[in-house]
């Protein structure tokens, strides 16, 4: 008896030290023979216990410790997401709110207006089957009217980052040389100082912050990843019947209606916009597109000037943790407190693990200090400045899709060689532009090219830095030179 107790004793021994080494070959935490134990009298399975202890038994490996093959699970991978809604306050909140409320963490977020509508174009890393899942809830949200995933399709992507970075007069000339083989450009320069600004996809802005890491870099502001669907040949392609159909009556009537009043026939359902989808939801109370208020006019008027009692857009900088919920719980101290969002950059900052959050609100400059005051009370907070009084240097980056035949491809060119813009994609029917500057040349640019059939505009909001050159250029708008 003592002799059969020795060798079932050694046989359980060396089967509990085989599933250790198993456990640690394979990552998991090893589990104690107790512990082993333990889970077998909560299972409460006898055929499990019997099976476990006959493979021990018999010194053989056991098969839930093996490695699952890669086919089995969803690998997680990068999507790009276009939302478009209903452009009215709260909108960002709620979005952000949906993945923070299941945990997701959004890489990048932009947000710009596309005439009567918001298009947010949303980074964010998962399976399929969860991003499955953000879209389902995303669609159940009031006024939200399409929702795309372009990862598996062929797109444009763009990017819009300024870096400031140490430049002394030793190093300046590398630094143009870098800038130069990046096409970037320089946007500010004063005597220790460079500001840069290039746009791209992705990996072209890893490779120049790398490059540039070595002189020293002391702010980054990026805006979020925006991306168009590169259009289809033929008749088949998505907007083959708008530009067919619209693009000779275009042609022929002069643009004499203003922005605003094409973006009023578009939310009535009378345009060429989707007036006709579905505002419904259960989640939120549904509202009609001719009832709610935008926050931003179409032709941008209130976000530049300031009116009589004082109110004017605000510039504000916040640097904060890349953590989940992080965004959410900006814009939720936002909007609780009445406060509307007229755009929203959200890109990795100088540091890692950081995020630096861009926003344009609008208010009196004691209801923004405020909220100021209210924001830095916020935990991953690190910073946030109003730089609205201050000479800064900002941009923006547009992507728009224009209906343009063979006949009328020349003139759209000739625009937008004025505005300095670049073609980016090319079909028998479209030119899509991309476009950098401030609000006022994207503003005038789109204003030129209605004439001949806007299929889609994607938008990032404003990015900016301080000038450290402390010149300020708002002050040479509008006035004559000196002959």
């Amino acid at each position: 008896m003592a002799a059969t107790a020795t060798a079932t004793a050694a046989s359980l021994y060396s089967s509990r030290v085989h599933l250790q080494k198993q456990s640690k070959s394979h990552g998991f935490p090893a589990k104690s023979p107790n512990s082993l134990q333990v889970a077998q009298i909560i299972d409460g399975k006898k055929m499990r216990n019997a099976t476990l202890l006959s493979a021990a038994s018999t010194d053989k490996a056991v098969t839930t410790g093996q490695p699952v093959s890669p086919t089995a699970c969803d690998r997680v991978r990068r999507h790009t997401i276009s939302v478009f809604v209903g452009d009215e306050s709260g909108i960002i909140n709620r979005i952000a709110g949906v993945f923070a409320r299941r945990g997701y963490n959004i890489e990048s977020l932009a947000v710009g207006l596309n005439e009567d509508k918001a298009m947010f174009t949303i980074v964010v890393l998962g399976t399929d089957k969860v991003l499955k899942q953000v879209v389902e809830q995303l669609n159940k949200l009031v006024n939200v009217i399409k929702v795309e995933d372009l990862s598996k399709e062929p797109h444009v992507e763009r990017e819009l980052m300024l870096v400031k970075l140490n430049a002394d007069p030793t190093t300046r000339s590398e630094i143009m040389w870098l800038v130069d083989i990046f096409r970037a450009k320089i946007v500010d320069t004063s005597e220790h100082t460079l500001t840069i600004e290039v746009t791209g996809d992705p990996g072209k802005m890893v490779a120049l912050k790398t490059n540039l890491e070595k002189f020293g870099i002391k702010e980054i502001a990026r805006t979020g990843k925006i991306a168009l669907r590169r259009e289809k040949m033929g008749e088949t392609a998505p907007f083959w019947r708008f530009s067919a159909a619209s693009y000779p009556h275009h042609i022929k009537e002069s643009s004499h209606e203003t922005v605003a009043e094409k973006t009023k026939l578009g939310l009535n359902g009378n345009g060429n916009g989707n007036g006709n989808a579905s505002s419904g939801g259960d989640v939120y109370p549904v509202e009609l597109y001719n009832d709610f208020k935008p926050v931003l006019d179409a032709h941008w008027g209130v976000v530049c000037d300031e009116d009589s009692s004082g109110c004017r857009s605000h510039t504000l900088s916040i640097l904060v943790n890349n953590a989940p919920g992080v965004l959410n719980l900006i814009t939720g101290a936002i909007s609780r407190r009445g406060y509307n969002i007229q755009s929203l950059a959200s890109g990795h900052a100088e540091k890692e693990g950081l995020s630096r959050i861009t926003t344009v609100i609008p208010g009196t400059d004691e209801n923004i200090d405020k909220l100021v005051r209210q924001l830095q009370k916020l935990i991953d907070l690190h910073e946030v400045k109003d730089i609205t009084h201050m000479p800064f240097a900002e941009r923006e980056l547009m992507l728009i899709k224009v209906a343009a035949h063979t006949s009328a491809r020349r003139d759209v060119l000739d625009i937008a060689h004025v505005f300095r813009a670049k073609a980016i994609d090319v079909s028998d029917h479209t030119i899509t532009l991309e476009v950098t500057g401030d609000i006022r040349k994207m503003a005038a640019l789109q204003t030129q090219l209605e004439v001949y059939g806007i299929c889609e505009v994607a938008r990032t909001g404003r990015v900016a830095l301080v000038r450290e050159s402390g010149v300020d250029s708002t002050y040479l708008r509008g006035y004559s030179l000196p002959l």
